[in-house]
C-alpha cells in the first residue's frame, strides 16, 4: 500500500531543481517585457504541453502532470514579441541551458515550436498573476506581471480589445493591398509640401504607412511580413489602422482614381473643414445616449464635462513679461521717475519658430498691434472640477476653441489699431510636454492680451471629438451634442485668451508684434510658422 509519503515523493522531488527552473522563467519573462511599451503577440504553436511532458525524464512525466501548469502552458506558453525586421522571441521559454538539466529539454522544444510559430493576435489580459502560484504545498509555473502589461480598461473587457485588434489587422491587411506604396508616397509627398489644409491632421498616418510598406517590402517571407503586420496594429495610435473609412483613405481614393492635383486638394479641404472633420452631422440616437452614459460612468468621467475659463495659474507659459522694479523715493517717487528712453528699431518679418528661438528668450515686453480685420482669437478652458478624470488625449485639462472664419477685435474688447499688452506666450496645451508627440493635433502659439475675453461668447464647451481619447469616440455623436450645448462658466474671469498662431494655416499670420530689449523696441511681422 502507498503511503502518503510515498504520494509526496512521487509529486516533489527537492532536488530536481524545479524551483530554480521556475525562477528561470519569471527571469526570463521579466526581462522579455521590461520596456513599457512592449506588446505581446499570440502564436498557433501547438503541441507546447505534450513537449512539456513528453521532454521529460524517466520518473518525471507523472510529476510535471499539473492541471494548473498545463492551464498557464496552453494559454501563455506560446506568447512571443516581435523585434525587428519581424523576428520573434519567446516570452516564457528561456535559452535551455539557463534551466536546470531536467527541464532543458522541455523548454528547448517549447522554445523551438514557439519561434517557428504564425502571430495569430495581439494579446491582453488584466491578471496580475498569469497562471496560479501556488496551491496548497504546491507550486506551479506562473509569472508576475508588471502594470504597464495589464489591461486597465473600465470600459473593454480583454477579450473585446483582442477582437478589436483582429479587425484592425484585416482592415489594415485591405488598405495595405488597396493602396500600394507608389500612391502612399504621392499622399505623403502632397501632406508635406505645405498645400493642402490641415495636413497635420493626416501626415502621421500617412507617414506610419510610407514606413510600414517599405518594412514589409525588405522582409523575407511571408511570416515575417505577417508579423510586421500585426506589430503595426498593436502600437499604432487610434484610429490609423482605419484607412479607407479616414480622411486619409479618402485622400489615398483621389489619387488611385488619378484625379488632377486641384480635384484632390479641393475634395481634401471640403472634408477638412473644422465644422465636419471628425464631428458628426446628425443629433445622436437614444442607443448612443444610453452608451455615454455607460461609459462616462465606467470612466467617471462627468465632472470632466463641466468647464470653466482658464486662468494663468491654469497654464504653462513659454514666456511672461519681466517684472517692472518697484518704485523708490517715497509715495510719489515714481513721479520724478523719468521714463527709460527705448530706441525704435526696424520692422523685421520672420518665422515664428526663429523669433521664439532668438527674440522671446531676451524679450522684456511685447506688445501686439491690433488689426482692423478679423483674425484668430481663442480662449483656453479647463475642467471645473480640477480631480475629474482627464478626456483628453494629453495629459493636461486644458482645451481651447476658436470660431470658424476668425473674429473681429471688438467680440474680443480689443481696439483696432492699438497695441495690446502681451500678458504671456503659451503653447497649445498639447505641447507642454515636450517628452511626447502629438502631431496629428498640429502645433499653435497663443499671445495671451491683456482685457482680451470672448464678450460674444453664449455656449459651446471649448472640447471636440477629435481631442478626446480613444474610449469616448463611439460617443462622439452624444458628446458633440452636449458641447453645443454646455456653457462654460467664468467667462467674465477668463484670463487666457489671446490670439493664435498655427502651424501649416495661412490664415492669421502677418500680425505685428512689437518687443522691448534692453532699451530697444523692436517691431517683428509673423509670416510664417517655419
Amino acid at each position: 500500500m502507498m503511503t502518503t509519503d510515498c504520494i509526496l515523493a512521487l509529486f516533489k522531488n527537492d532536488n530536481d531543481g524545479y524551483e530554480d527552473f521556475l525562477s528561470e522563467v519569471q527571469k526570463h519573462f521579466d526581462a522579455a517585457v521590461a520596456d513599457p511599451t512592449v506588446k505581446l503577440f499570440t502564436t498557433d504553436a501547438a503541441g507546447l504541453w505534450d513537449a512539456y511532458l513528453d521532454n521529460a525524464p524517466p520518473g518525471e512525466r507523472q510529476h510535471r502532470n499539473c492541471n494548473c501548469c498545463r492551464q498557464f502552458i496552453e494559454r501563455f506558453g506560446g506568447l512571443v514579441t516581435i523585434a525587428e525586421y519581424g523576428f520573434t522571441k519567446s516570452v516564457m521559454w528561456p535559452d535551455g541551458l539557463r534551466v536546470p538539466a531536467l527541464y532543458h529539454g522541455a523548454v528547448t522544444a517549447m522554445q523551438r515550436i514557439v519561434t517557428r510559430a504564425n502571430v495569430t493576435g495581439v494579446f491582453r489580459a488584466c491578471e496580475i498573476n498569469w497562471g496560479t502560484p501556488q496551491t496548497g504545498k504546491w507550486r506551479h509555473i506562473a509569472v508576475k506581471t508588471p502594470k504597464h502589461l495589464r489591461s486597465l480598461s473600465r470600459v473593454t473587457t480583454p477579450f473585446q480589445e483582442m477582437a478589436a485588434k483582429r479587425e484592425e489587422y484585416e482592415m489594415l491587411l485591405r488598405a495595405l493591398g488597396e493602396f500600394p506604396l507608389k500612391t502612399v508616397t504621392h499622399a505623403y509627398n502632397m501632406l508635406t509640401n505645405g498645400q493642402l489644409f490641415r495636413a497635420e491632421k493626416c501626415v502621421g498616418v500617412a507617414r506610419w504607412l510610407f514606413d510600414l510598406h517599405n518594412e514589409i517590402n525588405a522582409a523575407h517571407g511571408a511570416k515575417l511580413r505577417t508579423s510586421i503586420i500585426w506589430r503595426a496594429v498593436a502600437s499604432a495610435p487610434a484610429g490609423y489602422c482605419h484607412v479607407r473609412s479616414g480622411m486619409i483613405g479618402s485622400l489615398l481614393e483621389d489619387i488611385q482614381a488619378g484625379l488632377p492635383f486641384e480635384a484632390v486638394k479641393r475634395n481634401f479641404e471640403v472634408k477638412m473643414n473644422p465644422l465636419q472633420y471628425l464631428r458628426p452631422q446628425a443629433p445622436p440616437k437614444a442607443g448612443n445616449i444610453a452608451q455615454a452614459e455607460k461609459i462616462v460612468a465606467a470612466l467617471r468621467s462627468a465632472g470632466a464635462l463641466e468647464r470653466r475659463f482658464a486662468k494663468m495659474s491654469d497654464v504653462v507659459a513659454l514666456w511672461k513679461p519681466c517684472p517692472r522694479p518697484a518704485p523708490v523715493g517715497g509715495v510719489f517717487g515714481h513721479l520724478a521717475r523719468r521714463p527709460d528712453a527705448v530706441t525704435e528699431g526696424v520692422t523685421v518679418t520672420m518665422t515664428w519658430e526663429k523669433f521664439k528661438r532668438t527674440v522671446l528668450p531676451e524679450a522684456e515686453q511685447i506688445e501686439y498691434l491690433v488689426p482692423r480685420e478679423a483674425c484668430s482669437y481663442t480662449a483656453m478652458v479647463t475642467a471645473k472640477d480640477p480631480s475629474a478624470p482627464n478626456m483628453l488625449q494629453w495629459d493636461n485639462p486644458v482645451s481651447y476653441y476658436v470660431y470658424s472664419n476668425g473674429s473681429m477685435p471688438a467680440d474680443w474688447n480689443l481696439r483696432s489699431g492699438e497695441w495690446a499688452k502681451v500678458n504671456a506666450v503659451v503653447m497649445r496645451s498639447w505641447m507642454w510636454d515636450e517628452s511626447k508627440s502629438y502631431d496629428h493635433l498640429g502645433a499653435g502659439a497663443v499671445f495671451v492680451l491683456e482685457g482680451c475675453k470672448d464678450r460674444k461668447y453664449i455656449r459651446g464647451a471649448g472640447m471636440f471629438p477629435e481631442h478626446m481619447r480613444s474610449e469616448y469616440h463611439p460617443i462622439r455623436r452624444t458628446l458633440e451634442a452636449h458641447f453645443n450645448q454646455a456653457v462654460i462658466a467664468g467667462r467674465h474671469e477668463a484670463e487666457v485668451c489671446g490670439v493664435v498662431l498655427c502651424k501649416g494655416s495661412s490664415f492669421g499670420w502677418s500680425r505685428l508684434f512689437r518687443v522691448t530689449s534692453r532699451g530697444m523696441r523692436t517691431t517683428y511681422k509673423l509670416d510664417r510658422w517655419d
